[in-house]
């Protein structure tokens, strides 16, 4: 979707801090959050991301990153009715009200050791019997020119641009939409594409740079290709 959170060649936020020695977590509550987001077996409808991109555009810029992913895990909860807004007012005006109340705590160490395992666990690309990629390194391409009303990882300064596939990376979900569980996959070819800096920002960019984006073959077409945006 086009929201505030597609922030790509956007200017006037000024320039990225880098923090030296930055820390994994800066806060204990953000802890409990990834926990929250990687733990809870309550599919989120339409996704953790669509959730996110669909916060008030003042609050998306003033929330940090954790506080993001609070967001779209308690409206994904509240969604799916597993908490009503209700239970989460009254749970907030006790620690409100008494900042020193104890949060429960349900130790289960075999379910840490399985999440833990999981996560340390890496996935290999399986074959995809039927699915072909349709472009090879080196093949030009142009990224579509679309405006999906969902989530979508095609960001908007690169519609409609031409670009040159240099990986081939295999067949990977679509991840432009977080189905229910028990949902087929829906699965494409995956790409690099590198965009020369001046096909993207014009004449006032850098001729020696580039950018380089990971995108699923449903975001291109053939170089020579014009589509209709709204195809």
């Amino acid at each position: 979707m086009d929201g505030i959170h597609d922030m790509g060649g956007m200017h006037g936020f000024g320039p990225i801090i880098r923090e030296e020695n930055e820390p994994l977590f800066h806060h204990e509550w953000e802890k409990r959050v990834l926990a929250m987001g990687v733990a809870i077996p309550v599919p989120i409808p339409g996704g953790s991301r669509n959730n996110i991109e669909n916060m008030d555009p003042a609050h998306y810029l003033s929330s940090t990153y954790y506080e993001k992913w609070l967001h779209a895990r308690i409206k994904g909860l509240i969604d799916t009715g597993t908490l009503t807004a209700e239970e989460l007012e009254t749970r907030m005006a006790l620690f409100r009200d008494r900042s020193d109340a104890e949060t429960p705590v349900h130790p289960d160490p075999d379910r840490v050791r399985a999440e833990l395992a999981g996560k340390r666990t890496v996935s290999t690309t399986p074959s995809h019997v039927g699915v072909r990629p349709r472009f090879r390194s080196g093949d030009p391409v142009r990224a579509r020119n679309i405006h999906p009303a969902g989530h979508t990882r095609l960001p908007r300064y690169v519609r409609g641009k031409a670009g040159t596939i240099t990986r081939f990376y295999g067949i990977h979900n679509l991840q432009d939409a977080e189905l229910p569980l028990g949902c087929v996959r829906r699965e494409q070819p995956l790409y690099a594409v590198r965009f020369e800096s001046r096909e993207l920002w014009g004449e006032s960019a850098e001729a020696q740079d580039a950018v380089y984006l990971d995108m699923w073959e449903g975001y291109l077409t053939p170089a020579q290709s014009r589509e209709d945006p709204l195809s």
